[in-house]
């Protein structure tokens, strides 16, 4: 399995930018697919952006053009850079892995989160 951890959240005005970032550690070459989930307040959490193995990145419509997600594989971290912030964009924001351990078992992991709050 795989440890998540997240950092770089914080406090921005409308029109800021922040970059989160999430280091990976354990079996992370059985990972399949990492990214982003966020929730806010009274909301189902829902997916940002998921980088896959394949190499293509996809993105909620809510975020296209404003975020961009990268890994760096030697370092077992993946971003998400956040431009154009709006306060809808307020939420905790989670990292999340999707992988195969040896067992042939598919398993899904979770950070603690970070908040992002965006002020109007």
């Amino acid at each position: 399995q795989v440890q998540l951890v997240e950092s770089g959240g914080g406090l921005v005005q409308a029109g800021g930018s922040l970059r989160l970032s999430c280091a990976a550690s354990g079996s992370t070459s059985s990972i399949n697919a990492i990214g982003w989930y966020r929730q806010a307040p009274g909301k189902q959490r829902e997916l940002v952006a998921v980088l896959l193995s394949s190499g293509s990145t996809n993105y909620a419509d809510s975020v296209k053009d404003r975020f961009t997600a990268s890994r760096d594989g030697p370092k077992n971290t993946v971003y998400l850079q956040m431009n154009s912030l709006k306060p809808e964009d307020t939420a905790v924001y989670y990292c999340n892995a999707k992988g195969t351990n040896r067992y042939g078992h598919e398993y899904v992991a979770w950070g603690r989160g970070t908040q992002v709050t965006v002020s109007s």
